[in-house]
């Protein structure tokens, strides 16, 4: 029986230690510099791979990263089990819901963000082949769907965290920016997958099927796996809660039918990518699996698996050999202008202002690591070269790193909003007598009512709504619902205190014991996100959040945020 021997096994570790290590002390530098974590995780690869220590040490670097070899195929293997379980992270992101919910703006900004982007591309590879690196021995038609989709697709983890950074992610303007996002992933895996059957990969290639095949039955995956998976899926998983331990069992459930989905697609001629990433989106698109044992899957993969995929990639490629200045500007210039101008006039036609209009489509413009998967599966299979491998990687990077900064820049007004502006005596509840979310909405909807001189019904219907789509819980213990209310002519603001906390489904899992209820009016022209940005600062430290719980006043409360917004300036100046 042919094994590893007791030298390759050392260097196996070696290996694996030394990706990982690096990976996480780069990605949490590179975080600490307000930059995605990807960024740091793929120089280290850069640094480890041909590009540094492959120049500086051929003998070092051949030693712990063999091109040939059964450690070669053991660290191929792991890579692709890496990129198959980080995919399933991403598909746990897609709500389905969201894209119907936010209506014609998120369609329109979702589908012009495709289609700008896709005919560019198309465009671009057809009339100049060359200049876009396509690999001499590649199909014409296909590389051209291939790079089109390529510009198409956002990366759906990237902008959530970019959101959650700009305090954004649960107004409606995030809201809009995940559905077009949903929406922009989903279809270009879609056709990502069909182009690979279409190239006869995969298994078609291995398992003889004929491409009609291998499309038909890709497309019948994808709808089953929309339907009658997410039914089976949606049923079964109070089940396995019930009768399992947590986390091992929605965990065990979720490796075990992520891998033989996987091994579906890579059987029926797609990458196994395809496969773990279509059932990540039945499973995340369930009601059941509540947030904390979404954050505890999302762990599990992105601090150990996703290190190891994206420092890999600096593996494959020299960086400085195969990078050609033209060829990057060209593949960024086009790709953000597809993108922006797609997804801004898209916001415009949806009913979005200007602004706001184009701070979606800065959003939306973020690539990440899904431009990185798809550009290396093209490499792996020759249909591009290595010149376009890395001007791929560049413009996943750039993009995702300028999304953020441009979409605070659009939204910035010249004097920031506050939430306390907003607060008044009457619309403060402490402490806060309630069972659940729904009576804290409840309670709260009728003070703003009388406060104010409003249809209690009214408020209550439009919060539960709002809260039905996506929870309103954030970390520290706060929660936000809210909802925009078309009689309103400027904010308003409840707070309650509830002493024993209520379950809001916040992502850390703790209850929210801070419960702050914003309405806003219909047109609020950017006042509900700056809003909550103020609120996502200002209770951003735990300290903070334990002084607020002990106000037992309006006044008391308003001091308190005063105090810390003046020890806030002072240590900054």
């Amino acid at each position: 029986m042919d094994r590893l021997t007791p030298h390759e096994i050392v260097v196996m570790f070696l290996a694996l230690g030394t990706l990982l290590g690096s990976a996480r002390i780069l990605g949490e530098l590179a975080k600490r510099l307000n930059q995605p974590a990807v960024l740091g995780e793929i120089l280290a690869g850069v640094l480890l791979g041909p590009t540094v220590l492959g120049w500086i040490s051929p003998e070092i670097y051949q030693g712990l990263f063999p091109s040939t070899g059964a450690l070669a195929l053991v660290l191929d293997g792991i890579s692709v089990l890496a990129i198959t379980l980080f995919l399933l992270v991403a598909g746990m992101e897609v709500d389905l819901t969201t894209i119907w919910r936010q209506g014609r703006v998120a369609i329109g900004v979702g589908l012009s963000g495709i289609l700008f982007p896709f005919a560019i591309g198309v465009s671009a590879a057809l009339l100049f082949p060359r200049v876009m690196g396509r690999d001499p021995g590649a199909d014409a038609l296909v590389f051209s769907l291939f790079f089109a989709t390529a510009l198409s697709i956002s990366a759906l983890p990237v902008i959530a965290k970019t959101l959650l950074d700009l305090n954004l992610f649960r107004t409606d303007l995030g809201m809009v920016v995940v559905a077009a996002a949903i929406f922009n992933d989903l279809l270009g895996w879609i056709i990502f997958a069909i182009i690979l059957g279409l190239m006869g990969t995969g298994g078609g290639e291995g398992h003889g099927l004929p491409i009609a095949h291998t499309i038909w039955m890709t497309l019948a995956f994808v709808a089953l796996m929309l339907t009658v998976g997410r039914w089976i899926i949606h049923h079964i998983l109070p089940w396995i809660q019930a009768h399992t331990s947590w986390p091992g069992g929605v965990l065990s459930f979720t490796l075990t039918a992520a891998l033989f989905c996987a091994a579906l697609t890579e059987y029926i001629g797609v990458h196994a990518i395809f496969g773990a990433f279509l059932f990540g989106v039945a499973l995340g698109d369930s009601s059941h699996l509540r947030e904390e044992t979404r954050a505890t899957i999302d762990r599990f993969i992105s601090f150990f698996f996703a290190p190891l995929f994206f420092a890999s990639i600096g593996l494959k490629v020299n960086f400085v050999t195969h990078f050609d200045w033209l060829l990057v500007t060209v593949v960024l210039c086009i790709a953000s202008a597809g993108k922006i101008v797609g997804c801004g006039l898209g916001g415009r036609w949806g009913g979005l202002p200007w602004r706001e209009s184009w701070a979606v489509g800065f959003g939306m413009n973020a690539r990440g690591a899904m431009e990185i998967i798809l550009g290396l599966v093209a490499l792996q299979v020759g249909l591009i070269s290595e010149r376009l491998f890395v001007a791929l990687v560049v413009m996943a990077l750039a993009t995702s790193i300028i999304s953020g900064p441009m979409m605070q820049r659009l939204l910035r007004d010249k004097k920031p909003l506050r939430f306390t502006t907003y607060l008044t005596a009457k619309s403060f509840v402490a402490p806060l007598q309630a069972a659940d979310r729904w009576e804290a909405i409840d309670r709260l909807s009728a003070v703003l009512a009388e406060a104010h001189g409003l249809d209690e019904e009214v408020i209550r219907s439009a919060v539960r709504v709002r809260e039905q789509f996506i929870p309103t819980g954030m970390t520290n213990g706060i929660a936000v619902p809210h909802a925009r209310i078309p009689s309103l002519t400027q904010p308003i603001l409840a707070i309650g205190i509830s002493e024993q906390g209520i379950d809001f489904d916040s992502r850390d899992g703790e209850p929210a014991r801070l419960i702050l209820m914003l309405l806003t009016p219909s047109e609020d022209e950017g006042a509900q996100i700056q809003i909550l940005a103020d609120i996502a600062r200002s209770f951003a430290s735990p300290r903070v959040v334990d002084q607020a719980l002990a106000s037992k006043s309006y006044r008391e409360f308003l001091a308190l945020i005063n105090t810390a917004e003046g020890s806030a300036r002072h240590s900054t100046s």
